[in-house]
């Protein structure tokens, strides 16, 4: 009896573990759900950083350095006027002598101004020369002449890796109406005193011209901006909540322009450039103002847009697809039409990138006699697309599932038939489509121009490119590179 009953223990363990193991088998027809995140990619960005400076002390400072008497004129000259000569009999016999002369005069100048031209500031000084020669040999009591030039003192700026600013500077004059004086036919010049007089004058600009640029106080201006530039901005406000985190690395500079009364210094900014998706990330912590760099150009701005497409989201989408499939019969080989009703749609990331979708089908073959077959049927594929396009497909699909009777076989013919998973496929790339088209309208108007304190940020975004698909624990995610123009100005409210 105790044999019996010990036996009968055994078989209802068994049966139990064996009920156990059935049961287990059919929840494992589900694929694996993932958990991994969406990846935020970091990207390089350079950002162009003009700083408008006033030039109204560099011209200062050139007035201060030029005296408005560039030098005066106050010699004896034996030969003013060359010895007169006559022929007689054939022969030329000299009737006067060298006649000489007192030469007298001031060279002056006149109001500094400056333009630009190219990476050249040129101060333009006018100058003015009276001369005058006396006591020509009691010949003449004297005579004057005037002349005039426009000197030009081309004056190249260069900031060295510390921020001290220098300057050096290159003369160049032409005179428009040569100054000398003519007696008896003959001219009496004095430009070859310009060269002398000058380069006195411009080893002193040379000397004090970095101090004067140092008054322009560049380097705090650079401080300010850098400072500013570590900023969070929005680039989409909803479905979903998009930020854009700017973190500069580098800065550098590229030389200047002269734009009326302004100097603009080319300055940029190499940066990182994060996508954050939900809450607003907090603004990087800013960083001192590091050394100046050189050989970056460019103003390139380059971040990425997450076209994420929440599992929950997909559900309907892909119901809807199926619904409208299902008013019309699915031919199978072997079996003739099937009518087909699709319902619980489920969707989720599953390992190896791939998406997971499982659906409660219903199908009748409509031949006469035909019974109605029940089951689960579950789609797990890898989403692929073209480079630069939304148009999912599937690789690699397996499909698996839970049916009740021996008609099972038919609900796993339907989903491995190809016209289901291209039908989910399609439903993904006009979801994706969709969202790309409405998410760029919305960065583009987004990051135009956004204001931190003093300082305004404009960004253009002029090209987008659309990456490789991925199935994520957090969602079906369609990263979309965006490039563009960006631009950091310096405009006190």
């Amino acid at each position: 009896m105790r044999d019996k009953r010990r036996a009968a223990r055994a078989y209802f363990l068994a049966a139990l573990l064996l009920t156990t193991a059935c049961q287990d088998k059919v929840a494992d027809v589900a694929p694996p759900r993932a958990h991994d995140p969406v990846p935020m990619p970091r990207e390089r960005s350079l950002i162009a950083v003009p700083i408008d400076a006033d030039a109204s002390s560099l011209r200062q400072a050139i007035e201060d350095a030029i005296p408005r008497t560039l030098w005066t004129i106050n010699q004896r000259s034996p030969r003013c006027i060359a010895p007169q000569r006559v022929k007689i009999f054939g022969e030329e016999l000299k009737v006067t002598p060298p006649i000489g002369c007192t030469i007298v005069g001031t060279v002056t100048r006149g109001p500094v101004s400056l333009q630009g031209e190219g990476r050249d500031i040129i101060a333009n000084i006018p100058i003015h020369a009276r001369i005058s020669a006396r006591d020509v040999g009691g010949v003449l009591k004297g005579e004057t002449a005037t002349g005039s030039a426009n000197v030009q003192a081309r004056i190249a700026i260069d900031l060295s890796r510390d921020w001290q600013p220098r300057g050096t500077v290159r003369l160049h004059y032409d005179w428009t109406t040569p100054p000398g004086i003519d007696f008896l036919g003959q001219r009496i010049r004095f430009t070859q005193q310009a060269d002398e007089k000058l380069r006195p004058i411009v080893r002193r600009l040379e000397r004090t011209l970095p101090q004067e640029l140092a008054k322009m106080n560049l380097r705090a201006d650079a401080e300010r901006l850098w400072r500013q530039a570590f900023v969070t901005l929005q680039v989409n406000e909803k479905n979903p909540p998009v930020w854009m985190r700017i973190t500069p690395a580098k800065i550098f500079y590229n030389g200047y322009t002269m734009r009326g009364r302004t100097i603009r210094l080319d300055l940029g900014m190499e940066a990182t450039t994060e996508t954050f998706v939900g809450d607003r990330p907090a603004n990087p912590a800013p960083t001192p103002l590091p050394p100046l760099d050189r050989a970056q150009t460019g103003d390139s701005l380059s971040f990425f847009i997450p076209v994420t497409a929440q599992y929950k989201q997909l559900e309907p989408v892909i119901a809807r697809a199926l619904k409208k499939r299902a008013m019309r019969p699915i031919t199978l080989p072997g079996i003739g039409e099937v009518a087909v009703q699709f319902d619980k749609v489920s969707c989720y990331g599953t390992d190896g990138g791939r998406i997971a979708v499982g659906v409660d089908i219903e199908a009748r073959p409509l031949s006469a006699g035909s019974t109605e077959t029940h089951g689960r049927i579950w789609l797990a594929a890898r989403p692929v697309n073209a480079p630069n396009s939304p148009t999912v497909s599937f690789a690699d699909p397996v499909i698996s599932g839970d049916t009740d009777g021996v008609g099972g076989d038919m609900l796993l013919t339907i989903g491995q038939s190809p016209g289901f998973s291209n039908l989910i496929a399609t439903a993904l790339t006009q979801n994706f489509a969709k969202d790309i088209a409405e998410l760029k309208g919305k960065i583009s108007r987004a990051i135009d121009m956004k204001r931190e304190g003093d300082f305004v940020i404009h960004a253009k975004v002029g090209r987008f490119e659309t990456g490789q698909i991925h199935a994520y624990g957090q969602g079906l995610h369609l990263p979309v590179r965006a490039t563009g123009k960006a631009q950091i100005s310096y405009r006190p409210l």
